[in-house]
């Protein structure tokens, strides 16, 4: 059996080789630059992302100027106990998901807040109606502060 003499097939310096190790070249360059984008994306200082935090932050800068600092939990919850007033508790439940995930050092209060949501939900708009906005936010704490609020 007689072996090839062509250099091309012998030695392996067809096109796909040649694009083989260009990609070789390439791709870590690629996927360093790509990973370090991501990681320079991501907000690593814990500053809220969040219209609710903004707003609630706002709000708490202008009442520590007049009465002290408050803590963000409670202007959290007095904003969003303002806004199921004025919309409706499904609204105030959503922006309190969205605020436990953009700051999770709120998860602490979620319940609390949740559960201060249905009393005020119940009052209102009745426990029937309050209920009827329950969701899965803080676990269950929404409905157990609709039922204490009706007993």
């Amino acid at each position: 059996m007689k072996h090839s003499t062509n250099p091309q097939t012998r030695r392996g310096r067809g096109p796909a080789r040649r694009i083989g190790r260009s990609l070789a070249l390439v791709l870590p360059v690629v996927l360093v630059l790509s990973g370090t984008l991501a990681v320079a994306g991501v907000n690593w200082s814990g500053a809220p992302t969040s219209p609710v935090l903004t707003a609630a932050d706002t709000a708490a800068s202008g009442a520590s100027s007049r009465t002290g600092a408050r803590a963000p939990q409670d202007v959290l919850r007095d904003r969003l106990l303002t806004e199921l007033q004025k919309e409706n508790p499904g609204v105030a439940l959503t922006h309190l998901q969205q605020a436990v995930n953009d700051r999770p050092s709120l998860a602490k209060h979620c319940a609390s807040i949740a559960r201060s949501l249905g009393r005020a939900a119940v009052r209102v708009h009745g426990p029937t109606k309050a209920q009827s906005y329950a969701r899965p936010v803080c676990d269950t704490a929404y409905a157990t502060g609709v039922v204490t609020a009706t007993r």
